[in-house]
């Protein structure tokens, strides 16, 4: 099914413009029962993004952050929220450079080597940012004075080394619920990476 074939008079109106772009995407479609209906969709997002999971074999840990995210505190009246590394890709810059960038600047880890896992919609049916994922190996040689994110865009992070079994059990406990952080926990455990 070639979906570009059933979509006509698309028409975007953009309705908030603040931290990301809300939009309302309007269009013609074509069911396949042949009847053409006008459906308006929201879509929301910024740029795209990246999100690393660093991994040290020697040690069997993992390094994660914790921060504060307003959509967890809506939802649940609790903002903590226990995730890879990730942030958004600038202008002009490749997910690999922006994931190295992210790396340093929210956990203090310089990274040379990471290596792409897949890019992913984390939710296709309103965001529109595409997720690169990464995973990487680290040891305290890469340490460096920097963590903790970038005050000027309001990140207070806090860095967690925690052991990989550790990790896959708060999966199951619902301690970590980002759904970034379960993929590429259990890549690595499905790849016998640890």
């Amino acid at each position: 099914m070639n979906f570009k074939n059933k979509i006509s008079n698309v028409s975007q109106k953009i309705i908030s413009s603040f931290w990301g772009e809300l939009s309302h995407l309007s269009f013609d479609y074509l069911f396949n029962n042949g009847k053409i209906k006008s459906v308006t969709h929201e879509v929301y997002g910024k740029s795209d993004g990246v999100a690393v999971l660093l991994y040290n074999t020697n040690t069997k840990n993992v390094i994660l952050t914790k921060q504060f995210r307003s959509p967890v505190y809506v939802a649940t009246n609790n903002g903590e929220s226990i995730e890879l590394i990730g942030g958004a890709i600038d202008n002009n810059e490749t997910p690999t450079k922006a994931a190295i960038r992210e790396t340093e600047e929210e956990v203090g880890y310089k990274v040379d080597k990471l290596t792409k896992v897949s890019t992913v919609f984390l939710s296709p049916g309103i965001v529109k940012e595409k997720v690169y994922l990464f995973i990487g190996e680290y040891d305290e040689s890469n340490k460096t004075e920097n963590e903790g994110g970038v005050f000027n865009e309001d990140e207070e992070i806090e860095v967690l080394e925690i052991n990989f079994n550790k990790a896959l059990q708060m999966i199951k406990n619902e301690e970590i619920v980002d759904a970034r952080t379960i993929l590429l926990l259990q890549y690595v455990f499905i790849n016998k990476i640890m």
